[in-house]
């Protein structure tokens, strides 16, 4: 949703709630990719984040672009959000 209010006001997009899900589907796409081309996905994701050269990406599935609509760190947000998610719904499992 863009707003727009008078032309000396700072414009605003909402992007909505659906940025995790885009985030995942890219990293689903992109992992994809990089297992058909014979790599190992996560060393290569991680090297792409850590470096943010997309060469680590290959173009195959369009993953390469893909990956780069996405800001880096968002992409290590929401890693980082579904990792500690499953730990704490999983070590509240865990506990006894």
């Amino acid at each position: 949703m863009l707003t727009v209010g008078k032309l000396d006001e700072t414009m605003f997009f909402d992007f909505g709630d659906n940025k995790p899900n885009d985030v995942r589907g890219t990293l689903k796409t992109v992992y994809d990719a990089l297992e058909e081309k014979g790599y190992n996905p996560i060393d290569q994701i991680v090297g792409y984040l850590i470096s943010g050269d997309p060469a680590y990406i290959p173009r195959l599935n369009d993953a390469r672009n893909l990956i780069r609509k996405h800001q880096r760190d968002e992409i290590i947000e929401e890693l980082v959000r579904y990792y500690l998610a499953d730990q704490v719904a999983g070590g509240k499992k865990d506990k006894n």
